[in-house]
Parts: C-alpha cells; sequence; structure tokens
C-alpha cells in the first residue's frame, strides 16, 4: 500500500482532551495531481494540515502518515519542509520591508566566501519567476505588491525548495476574479510539469474547475474521495454538509414597510489625487427590507458603506437621513448611536480582537449598555454575551474561548453579535459571507432572513451574484462609482445584473 500515493495519512486521530477532533481520517494523494480537500470550516482540515507540517509532532496523534511511501515522523514544521511538504496558509508570510529576491531566498541565501551573493539571488529570484510566467521586479519591496503578488513571490519562495507536495491553504481567498484566474493557470503549469498540489478551498466553484480528484472530509470523518468527473457542485455540497443546499435561499414572504433611509446625491472626492470615487450616489432602504448592492471590484460598493459610517478618506458630499433627519457622521460613534451599524469586509482586520474572548468583543460597540457609572457589569457582559450566542447558534466552548480560536463562520457571527448589540435600524453587511463553509453561509442567511422579519433593515454588499439575487428584495448595481441600475428581484438574472455592472446600459433604471 502506497506506492501509487505521494502523500497518505491513514487512519488519523486526533484528540484535544476529551474531544476528538479527527476520527480515523484518511487522505491520499497521487503524484502529479492537484487533488482539493473539502469541508466545512471545523471539519478537520486545518487540524490535519497541522499534523503534515510537523506543528502537531509524531506521538500526539495516533495513524500514520507517509511521504513516498516512507513513514514520516516530524518533530516539528523544519521537518516536514525537508521531506518535501510546503504549505502557503491563507495568511501570507512575507517580510515587507525586504525585496522580491530577498524573500524568496529567505533562510535558503547563496553565499560566496562567506557573503550572501545578491546577483546571484536576484537571478534566481527571476530564474523562477519566469517558470511562473510572472512579471515582477525581483529588487522590488514587498510592501509595495498587491496581494496577488505578494501570493506569487510565497509560491516560489515554496517551489525553490522543490517540494514533492505543495499544500494551498484558501489561497484566493483575498484575490480579484483576474487574480485567482492567474492563480489557477500557474497551477495547471506546475501540475503539467509534475508538481503536486493540494488545494483547499470554499470556493466550490474553483474546486470543480481546477482538482482533479476530491475529499471530502465532515466533522472530522472521512466522507468520500472521488474524481472530479464524478462530482457535480450539488453533490459536493452535500457531502460536506451531509443535505442538499439547493433551497438555502428560501425567500421570505414578511411585508417591507416605509423608506427608513436614504442616500441622496452622495459624491466623494479623494483629498490628495482629486479622483472622484463616488459620483452621484442615490438610492433608498425600506424597514426589514434587504437591498443587495453588486458590481464589479472597484465599482465604489465598500466604498458607499464607509462615506455612510464617515470612514471614507475622502470629501464627501450629499446627504444620508434615517426616518426623515438627517445623519450626522463626522464619527463612527455619532453613526452608530443614530442606528447605524456595519459588518466589515474583513472581520480579522477590522472587526474584531482575535486574542482577546468572545464576550469582550461581542461588548467592543455597546460598552455603555453592559456599565454602571463607567463600570462594567460582568453578569451583565455574561448575560448579554449568552443571548446573541445562542441566538445565532455561535459554537464555541464557552464565551471566555479566543475569537481567533473559532472557525470562519463563527468568527463572522462573533461581528455580528457586536453589530446587534448596538440595536441598530441600518445593518450594513460588507461580504457577509467571504471566506466562511457553505454550511455557514446558509447558517447567516438565515440570521439576516430574521432579522429583516423583525424590522431591520439591512444592506448587503456581495461579490457573489446568486448570493444577491438569493437573498436582496431590491439590487443597486454600481460601476465605477456610480448607480448604474435599481432593479426589483423579480426573476431577475445573473446576466442583466452584469449588464449594469459592465455599463452595458448608460442610464440608470428605477424598479
Amino acid at each position: 500500500m502506497g506506492e501509487n500515493y505521494i502523500l497518505e495519512m491513514n487512519n488519523i486521530v486526533k484528540r484535544f482532551s476529551s474531544v476528538t477532533v479527527l476520527k480515523g481520517v484518511t487522505f491520499r494523494v497521487k503524484a502529479g495531481e492537484i487533488h482539493a480537500l473539502c469541508g466545512e470550516n471545523g471539519a478537520g482540515k486545518s487540524t490535519m494540515m497541522k499534523i503534515l507540517s510537523g506543528f502537531y509532532p509524531y506521538g500526539e496523534y495516533e495513524g500514520e502518515v507517509l511521504i513516498d511511501g516512507a513513514p514520516a515522523h516530524f518533530s516539528n514544521t523544519r521537518e516536514s519542509s525537508a521531506a518535501g511538504v510546503e504549505i502557503i496558509y491563507q495568511e501570507l508570510e512575507v517580510a515587507g520591508n525586504m525585496t522580491v529576491a530577498e524573500n524568496i531566498f529567505l533562510g535558503r541565501e547563496p553565499v560566496r566566501r562567506g557573503v550572501i551573493d545578491k546577483e546571484r539571488m536576484i537571478h534566481g529570484a527571476a530564474d523562477i519567476l519566469r517558470r511562473l510566467k510572472v512579471d515582477l521586479d525581483p529588487n522590488i519591496k514587498v510592501e509595495r505588491l498587491g496581494v496577488g503578488m505578494k501570493q506569487m513571490v510565497v509560491i516560489a519562495k515554496a517551489l525553490l525548495k522543490q517540494p514533492k507536495v505543495l499544500i494551498l491553504d484558501e489561497p484566493s481567498a483575498a484575490l480579484s476574479e483576474a487574480e485567482t484566474e492567474n492563480l489557477l493557470s500557474i497551477l495547471r503549469d506546475l501540475r503539467a510539469n509534475g508538481v503536486t498540489c493540494v488545494y483547499i478551498s470554499h470556493r466550490l466553484d474553483e474546486v470543480m474547475e481546477i482538482a482533479d480528484r476530491i475529499t471530502v472530509i465532515r466533522d472530522g470523518e472521512s466522507i468520500v474521495t472521488d474524481e472530479r468527473a464524478n462530482m457535480d457542485k450539488e453533490k459536493l455540497i452535500r457531502y460536506m454538509v451531509g443535505r442538499s443546499l439547493s433551497d438555502q435561499f428560501a425567500r421570505r414572504e414578511n411585508s417591507i414597510g416605509d423608506v427608513i433611509f436614504s442616500v441622496e446625491g452622495l459624491n466623494a472626492v479623494h483629498p490628495r489625487t482629486g479622483k472622484q470615487i463616488l459620483k452621484d450616489v442615490s438610492f433608498e432602504l425600506r424597514r426589514g427590507e434587504i437591498l443587495g448592492i453588486a458590481g464589479l471590484i472597484g465599482a465604489g460598493r465598500t466604498e458607499t458603506a464607509m462615506a455612510v459610517m464617515g470612514v471614507l478618506d475622502a470629501k464627501v458630499t450629499g446627504s444620508i437621513t434615517l426616518e426623515g433627519k438627517p445623519v450626522n457622521n463626522r464619527t463612527p460613534r455619532e453613526v452608530i448611536d443614530q442606528g447605524i451599524n456595519i459588518v466589515t469586509e474583513d472581520r480579522r482586520v477590522l472587526g474584531l480582537v482575535p486574542d482577546e474572548d468572545i464576550k469582550s468583543n461581542v461588548i467592543l460597540s455597546s460598552l455603555d449598555k453592559v456599565s454602571k457609572v463607567g463600570v462594567i457589569i460582568q453578569n451583565e457582559v455574561i448575560r448579554r454575551t449568552d443571548e446573541f450566542v445562542r441566538k445565532l447558534r455561535i459554537r464555541a466552548n464557552s464565551i471566555d474561548q479566543e475569537v481567533g480560536r473559532l472557525s470562519g463562520g463563527n468568527q463572522q457571527k462573533v461581528v455580528i453579535a457586536k453589530a446587534l448589540l448596538t440595536e441598530p435600524k441600518v445593518l450594513i453587511l460588507d461580504e457577509p459571507t467571504r471566506g466562511i463553509d457553505v454550511g455557514a453561509k446558509a447558517e447567516i442567511y438565515q440570521i439576516m432572513e430574521e432579522l429583516a422579519e423583525q424590522g431591520v433593515s439591512i444592506i448587503m454588499i456581495s461579490s457573489e451574484l446568486p448570493e444577491v439575487l438569493g437573498m436582496a428584495d431590491r439590487v443597486v448595481v454600481m460601476c465605477e462609482g456610480r448607480v448604474t441600475g435599481t432593479l426589483d428581484n423579480r426573476e431577475l438574472t445573473q446576466e442583466t445584473v452584469m449588464r449594469y455592472a459592465t455599463q452595458y446600459s448608460n442610464s440608470e433604471v428605477r424598479a
């Protein structure tokens, strides 16, 4: 057994105290293939990779790991790397103040007469970037690069070690559509050159496009391994969550009220460059309505939300009203106090304090609600947090658990809880399901439905058109900083939205 596989993890069992997180998982990868590993957050994928990387050393788990048919007993991450396993994590590890070449050769610098041979390092970096078909100056500082190019630097660094298995963990989570296409093209080239890849992603369209075979794990157990040709997206989702999600967008029948919030003639100009970021943006939101904002990257969707919240770095003009009264948005605190709040696009940087526990994060924007005479009342903190943990179905060991140790979906629920504790009349959700699995997405959608039924008005910004069409009552489409269409979501198609998103229609339509 093992002669046909470059990597095998057989009957892996991993426990944390009394909790068994891996229950006899088997995962086998053939040489020269792209093998996708799929599962919900919390399914055990990260634990498997930490075993494979040596983060959890041999002896802390049961079962066997084989590399090229030979037993692998890693004591640390260095031994795993030396055996030919390279893992590229979602949070890219780069040294921003160093050059591209210095990052690629970090820890493996060529030396001549006791001194780093910079010329050889630059030539070597240029050569590996050429192999990746990446046009990048090896002398440029990495801090000047976008996320897509930083990822190419990390891949180049990994390939320099000539790995037997290259593992990519959520590699496209922060990439644009064009950058993702470039990444997939590079992976195809690597496969053609014999490099074995493990691709871990929640983006199932990418999995179906790039993988040769797919393994699904659920609740710490192996569910299936099969050829991608034998899978379709619906079947893959069913394996991942144990049920079909074809009806995940259950449309509401609740009534929508009168206009509660309006934006009129919103313009924003960059203070230093003079570039116009927003151009006469106008829309209305009704009580209990879910209003989708769609558009391509750079359309101005997030900028509109930031302008409403008073945090956009620009000179903003126009009017914003809530329940007929002007919104004072000189500071985010003033906006929140008036009844508007936001769940930001980047939950880890802007939405959470990962090193703090759940209860500390939940009360962060509402200290006045859990304190008296400036003193925080711990019993009230516990009561409020417990209420939202139960209401939003946050899965955690306790409310004292560090938020950074939760799955992506549960982190997102904590951010939503933090916003809801402020009792908003209008809740802005910017990419509410980015980077979370299909099961957690369905739960977020259900939470949105329940909030709308309670009369909360929701603005949902999303790059996923099926999500927009599945959840929104109406859709505002933006392109290059302006609204190109306000569309009633009755039999609305992705093709229609894309026409407005690409300015094929030049006049705004209200429906």
